[in-house]
């Protein structure tokens, strides 16, 4: 085939733009040189071992913007391309401008946010010529200059802009440094969000104050468009100490076809939605006098008012300065990162930076929006919590990890999360831009808080939760059918009808979109166990009863005739009379020879699994897998077929129904195959560059996922249960500062060589017993979290070459519901 000069170009062009990667190379070198000497620091500083670009390539969707801990303000740029987070590091895509609010981790197909994007330009002819529409401003960066920390970002643009940001939790500094001799200038956007969503606003200037005020309604990222939600911003454009002044401000209007209208000295727009669906853009444009080199604006947040977004900037950034703001920003990240503190000295340079990098991811969302409160939420006196992406991803590891080290923000969310049941009358499933967004699994909400209530019912009261009113609310999502469960609840009319969610069934009394009938029913059963949980420990006699035997619901979908790749057993979609509807268990899988094929909430979905296969979700009973061994033919063929699973190549490290599939050996009384099989997990999907995740975050379930394979232990949602493997580091404490606690795990015959994606011959790798403050448990599968990490103490994870002996659990496997296991609440 013959190639164009112009293929060529463009050829040419994308290898210039791809010979450098971002972020800047001192990065890791700096990251590298932190973790050298911190090898013999008693008191690092844990910031400097984190790599806020991991995630931010390869689909992660990670945000590296600057923010504290929870932080509403995440301020970082926006690109074109796909960036759900606003920043990606593709070279190829240009900078729109730089923004306050995003999401981390979320995959929303058209991004997150994105709100009141600042754009610094070089005008040499005045006003009237600057680039105020996205599509004339748009500038590629200059490559290698990408930086980022714990608290602060930065890049420079292709004409040696340099733009950084650090932030509190609704406010932040942004510091732009222009070459010598140049004029700055700036565009303020009030219409181009990322979703393009914008719905009406308002943008003031007050050249007395040096402030601009800017606020409207915008669109969901993953939910209805028919709903919108309030933004709005405060810009002190003269910044602390008003040391800058301003020279020419006004007002711009823009579209696609030609208008491009700029209003020197208007201070005002006044927009509503345009019903006949015309996208103009608009803003503020202005520029400093003095050709001053250095500016730096400050910037409030917030989703009540303009009043309020300037309140939080003049309360929590005040006249700080930019050093000021990045220091207490990187305490706060100190304080969190700290509760688990490894052996660094003993553990390699590069699982340090995964560890502490993941633990950073873990804390970026969701966010606190306590007090920036809307709709039916005006006023309430719980903490507030947006950006629940979704709880469907987050309730198998991002919870549980909460569990281990923190219990006061994790009952504030719990808080948020009960406070959406009185408010909507269901617990919220994905709460996206301060809206209802679409269920996936059902009500996962009840894993997340059955996994509070078993934690901490003893402290429940004193952490603000009351347990009867959080077993109502889970309760309801059980036994109350919502009108439309697209973004409440579950099909449970059909579902206590049948024992399982049915295909093609006839609802009279409920809206929601009839698929993933399958998926459905495992999560339902997995959500009855949560609820299970909570009626054993407050002692709901009948509903324990009730919900133990719909735990099992998840065997109704299980059809034992259907076969693939010579193994039998899969489960279903199935219709109301009782026949299966076969699906080839290859469908959705990587397997899949139709590229085409809808697999997600798309109404063609007609797989009967929601973001898998039949093979991947065929695994998914993480409450009684010891039946599920039964189901496919005993441990022997249970082993291979799990084997098969991921030699074949049917096993997605980044989807949440596979976290718990590689520990599923177990289950079968193979421990080893567990730890060799993490082992490639972690090795083959995770690193410490920008594609150091397998795919999107999904609010850190990745993230919070190789924290516990790093740790060598994986939580059981809804229970107390954790299961062992070989840790990747030798020695670490887990510190609980609200239950006054710590819990030091020292792994005895560690050795770095088996922190590898394949163990080598006669490494010491696999757990040859465990010891909880000397005292040897009868597993050295599994041990419970009430015997370790609520009271404190030293556990011992002795390891061994020998991997015949160490390749059984020793007296008791992991529980499982049907063979008596989670009878007692502790």
């Amino acid at each position: 085939m013959a190639v164009s000069p112009a293929f060529l170009g463009l050829a040419l062009s994308f290898l210039l733009f791809f010979t450098c990667a971002q972020p800047a190379p001192e990065l890791q070198e700096r990251i590298s040189q932190a973790i050298e000497v911190a090898a013999n620091q008693t008191n690092p500083d844990y910031t400097s071992f984190v790599n806020v670009f991991i995630g931010t390539d390869n689909y992660g969707d990670v945000c590296p913007g600057a923010s504290v801990p929870f932080g509403v303000a995440k301020i970082t740029t926006d690109m074109t391309g796909y960036a759900p987070a606003g920043y990606i590091t593709d070279p190829a895509e240009r900078i729109r401008g730089l923004s306050p609010l995003h999401d981390s981790g979320t995959g929303s197909s058209s991004g997150t946010y994105g709100n009141f994007e600042i754009m610094p330009l070089v005008c040499p002819s005045g006003f009237d010529t600057c680039t105020t529409r996205l599509a004339a401003r748009e500038r590629y960066r200059k490559n290698d200059t990408d930086d980022g920390a714990p608290g602060y970002f930065a890049l420079t643009l292709d004409n040696e802009i340099k733009m950084e940001a650090t932030a509190t939790r609704r406010a932040g500094l942004e510091r732009f440094t222009f070459p010598e001799g140049t004029k700055p200038y700036f565009v303020l956007d009030l219409a181009n969000d990322l979703p393009g969503s914008f719905a009406g606003g308002q943008l003031n200037i007050d050249a007395d104050k040096g402030r601009a005020t800017i606020g409207g309604s915008y669109g969901s990222s993953f939910g209805p468009g028919s709903f919108n939600y309030k933004a709005f911003a405060c810009y002190d454009l003269l910044g602390p100490g008003n040391n800058q002044t301003l020279d020419e401000y006004g007002v711009w209007t823009a579209n696609a076809y030609g208008l491009d209208a700029k209003g020197l000295g208007q201070t005002q727009l006044n927009f509503t939605r345009s019903l006949i669906g015309d996208k103009y853009e608009s803003g503020a444009l202005f520029s400093y006098a003095g050709n001053a080199q250095e500016i730096t604006i400050r910037v409030g947040v917030s989703f009540v008012s303009t009043e309020q977004a300037c309140a939080n900037a003049e309360e929590e950034v005040g006249e700080k300065s930019f050093e000021d703001v990045w220091a207490e920003a990187r305490g706060l990240w100190n304080e969190k990162l700290s509760r688990i503190e490894i052996d660094v000295g003993g553990t390699p340079a590069n699982v340090t930076e995964m560890l502490y990098s993941a633990l950073y991811r873990s804390n970026l969302t969701p966010n606190n929006a306590t007090g920036e409160t809307q709709g039916k939420y005006v006023g309430t006196s719980s903490q507030y919590f947006d950006s629940f992406y979704a709880s469907w991803d987050t309730y198998r590891t991002f919870y549980p990890l909460m569990a281990l080290t923190s219990p006061v923000e994790f009952a504030q969310i719990v808080d948020s999360y009960i406070d959406g049941w009185r408010k909507e009358g269901w617990l919220p499933e994905t709460r996206a831009n301060n809206l209802p967004g679409w269920t996936q699994g059902g009500s996962s909400a009840d894993n997340i808080l059955s996994h509070f209530a078993v934690h901490y019912h003893n402290e429940a009261d004193a952490l603000g939760i009351d347990l009867e009113e959080l077993y109502a609310a889970v309760l309801t999502d059980g036994e109350k059918n919502p009108p439309e469960w697209n973004i409440y609840g579950r099909q449970i009319n059909v579902y206590k009808q049948y024992g399982y969610v049915p295909a093609g069934v006839l609802d009279t009394s409920s809206v929601g979109r009839q698929t993933r009938e399958g998926s459905r029913t495992l999560e339902y059963a997995f959500e009855d166990f949560g609820i299970r949980q909570v009626a054993q420990l407050l002692g709901h006699e009948e509903d324990l009863a009730e919900y133990t035997n719909r735990s099992y619901w998840y065997r109704n979908v299980w059809d034992p005739s259907v076969e693939s790749d010579g193994f039998k057993g899969f489960p279903q979609k199935r219709l109301p009379n009782g026949e299966f509807n076969y699906t080839d268990p290859i469908h959705c899988s990587l397997k899949d020879d139709n590229s085409s094929r809808e697999c997600s909430l798309t109404a063609g979905n007609t797989n009967g699994f929601y973001e898998s296969s039949s093979w991947e979700y065929a695994w998914f009973v993480p409450h009684d897998t010891a039946y599920l061994i039964e189901l496919m033919g005993g441990n022997e063929t249970f082993v291979d077929r799990l084997d098969h699973f991921f030699e074949a190549g049917y096993y997605l490290a980044e989807n949440e129904p596979s976290f718990q599939t590689p520990i599923g050996y177990h289950y079968a009384d193979r421990p080893t195959k567990s730890v060799d099989r993490v082992r490639k997990v972690v090795f083959e999907n995770f690193g410490i560059t920008s594609a150091g995740l397998p795919g999107n975050d999904d609010q850190a379930a990745m993230s919070s996922l190789l924290t516990f394979h790093i740790l060598g232990l994986y939580p059981v949602p809804s229970t107390t249960e954790l299961l062992i493997l070989s840790p990747f580091v030798p020695k670490y404490t887990i510190h609980n500062a609200y239950l006054n606690v710590s819990t030091t795990v020292t792994v005895t015959n560690f050795d770095p060589a088996s922190v590898a994606q394949t163990i080598p011959d006669g490494v010491a790798a696999y757990v040859e017993s465990v010891a909880i403050n000397g005292e040897d448990l009868p597993s050295r599968c599994h041990l419970d979290f009430y015997d370790a990490f609520r009271l404190g103490g030293n556990i011992t994870i002795t390891l061994t070459a020998d991997k015949a002996a160490a390749d059984n659990c020793g007296d008791a496997l992991p529980e499982s519901l049907s063979t008596g296991g989670f009878a007692t609440s502790r």
